[in-house]
């Protein structure tokens, strides 16, 4: 069975002294529209039976003609038997072979896909495989790093090459052969050996192995042992001075601090350090320990905004911090921190979801403005997250989304955020923060196991003892808010009822200057007062008034 296009017979090893291969389609001048590139959406029947277990990184990066060539082995388990494994791989590089469990086989590059089959009738049985794939080639130049992603290839100010990698968007594809999908994680990790030029270094995911010197060039083999997504499978490489540290954390693990930083800003890092000590302490006093203690804190300097890469998150290089109860705040520094706890440690099943790793995050930021400045920080990053949400599409608009289907403006970051803002009034502090903490902690939520909205929304309702199903559909799958009538009927009466009711909800309601928390159902409430009612006056809702 012949499935390649471009088949060529050369003499190799194995297979009767034959073996069969078939170029990429960059090599007659095809490569991908990089525009147009975006993680996930619908996964294939055949890429759903496929699990992957972990993946092996062997690349050399040829700066001066921004260039990587090497190979990536991908470990993977198949549910059931199939004639074809499925891989995502840009259009960008030439494969040179491809090697199942030792075996060269077909395989057909196209479409942003490698199409791989056994070079016999018989088909990959159920079970474990080792998917070996040797190439090269330019990678795509980010443009607008990091949301429209690539490799940038820079200079610092001193003159030293300076790279760095943003996938999110575009996805693992970007540079290596992958099963591009947020629901399936390595599970048993990743390792990298990168070799760059000698002097510079490679700053990655997990803990360094080794670093190898061989005349003009450097290998540094980083590993992690933790899941990761795939688009925190990456490297940044500089002419780093990595300062280190320690941080003790909630429960008594000591972890590393591992900062690379520019050599020309070596100044900066101890403020870095200290401010990233700070902010773990807050994160996990609401969302649990810091997930990765058994390999390190780290932080990469970078050309561009910062990035949540696992274990090893980006940071802007620019040091502008603000100054919060007195304490030195970076937003960009805190938020890519808060990460690690949504987006790495707890993922979305599907970009669809997005708004869980997104919003959760962003509300940290208030959370941490309580904590450095009190409620009326609070307050005000909460009003500026609801002045910047433009109801453009609903946080979640069906599933199976790619990440750019539900990417649309700050919504998911802003509505995401205040929607948590409203369930924590729903519920009040106790069971709301005490279940948030749960999301993050519960392995059910974390790790291995990733998550929907439904899975969210069903977590807090066992929390509330009731279903708030309605609450969630409302807000993360509509544009609406909450419309409410205020109406006199009388000398000094008044009818306040919900206009688009989808459930009971508890509204503070200001009588003659004393505000109440009252439930306020289908048939809504008449009250009696000398002025006009006024209805959630500290903005817990995203709502409209309507007085009559």
């Amino acid at each position: 069975m012949l499935y390649a296009k471009n088949i060529q017979l050369i003499a190799a090893a194995g297979l009767m002294g034959i073996a069969l291969f078939c170029t990429s389609p960059n090599a007659l001048g095809q490569q991908t529209d990089i525009g147009k590139l975006s993680s996930g959406g619908k996964l294939k029947p055949v890429q759903a039976n496929m699990d992957i277990r972990k993946y092996i990184l062997n690349l050399d990066v040829d700066i001066a003609n921004k260039f990587i060539k090497g190979n990536t082995t991908v470990n993977l388990q198949l549910k059931n038997g199939a004639d074809t494994i499925l891989l995502d791989f840009i259009q960008h590089y030439t494969i040179e072979s491809i090697k199942v469990d030792g075996k060269t086989v077909l395989f057909d590059h196209k479409e942003e896909k490698i199409y791989i089959k056994t070079a016999s009738n018989s088909p990959f049985s159920a079970g474990n495989h080792s998917v070996f794939i040797a190439y090269g080639g330019n990678p795509p130049e980010a443009v607008r790093p990091p949301w429209l992603g690539g490799f940038t290839w820079s200079k610092d100010r001193s003159g030293n090459d300076w790279v760095s990698i943003n996938i999110q968007k575009e996805g693992g594809r970007m540079y290596f052969p992958c099963k591009d999908h947020p629901s399936d994680e390595p599970n048993e990790g990743v390792e990298m050996n990168i070799t760059v030029p000698a002097g510079l270094s490679v700053a990655g995911p997990g803990l360094l192995q080794k670093t190898v010197t061989k005349k003009n060039k450097s290998t540094f083999s980083w590993k992690t042992n933790y899941t990761i997504s795939n688009y925190c499978i990456l490297f940044n490489i500089g002419k780093y001075r990595v300062f280190k540290d320690s941080y003790n954390t909630i429960n008594n693990n000591i972890v590393p601090i591992e900062y690379y930083i520019l050599e020309e800003d070596s100044s900066q890092a101890k403020r870095v350090i200290e401010a990233k000590k700070r902010d773990s302490k807050i994160l996990e006093k609401y969302f649990g320990e810091y997930p990765w203690y058994k390999e390190k804190i780290g932080i990469a300097a970078v050309p561009n905004s910062g990035m949540e890469h696992q274990t090893m998150i980006t940071f802007d290089n620019k040091f502008i911090f603000t100054k919060v109860g007195g304490q030195d705040y970076s937003a960009n520094l805190f938020h890519e921190y808060a990460h690690e706890w949504w987006a790495n440690k707890v993922t979305n099943k599907d970009w669809a979801h997005m708004w869980i790793q997104e919003g959760i995050g962003t509300y940290a930021e208030a959370l941490a403005m309580y904590e450095l400045g009190g409620q009326e920080e609070y307050n005000k990053i909460i009003a500026a997250h609801k002045r910047g949400i433009r109801y453009k599409k609903p946080l979640v608009g069906g599933e199976e989304l790619s990440e750019d289907e539900t990417y649309a403006g700050n919504d998911i970051y802003t509505k995401g955020s205040f929607f948590m803002h409203s369930l924590r009034y729903v519920l009040g502090d106790e069971v709301f923060l005490k279940t948030l903490k749960q999301l993050a902690t519960d392995e059910a939520y974390t790790y291995d196991n990733t998550v929907t909205s439904t899975d969210v929304e069903q977590l807090f309702s066992k929390a509330a003892g009731y279903s708030l199903k309605p609450f969630f559909d409302f807000h993360l799958r509509t544009t609406q808010v909450i419309e409410v009538s205020i109406k006199e009927t009388g000398y000094q009466q008044y009818q306040i009822k919900p206009l688009n009711y989808f459930m009971d909800l508890p509204f503070e309601i200001t009588l003659n200057g004393r505000a109440t928390r009252m439930m306020l159902g289908k048939d809504g409430i008449s009250v009696k007062s000398n002025t006009v009612p006024m209805v959630d006056a500290a903005g817990y809702y995203l709502k409209k008034l309507v007085i009559q």
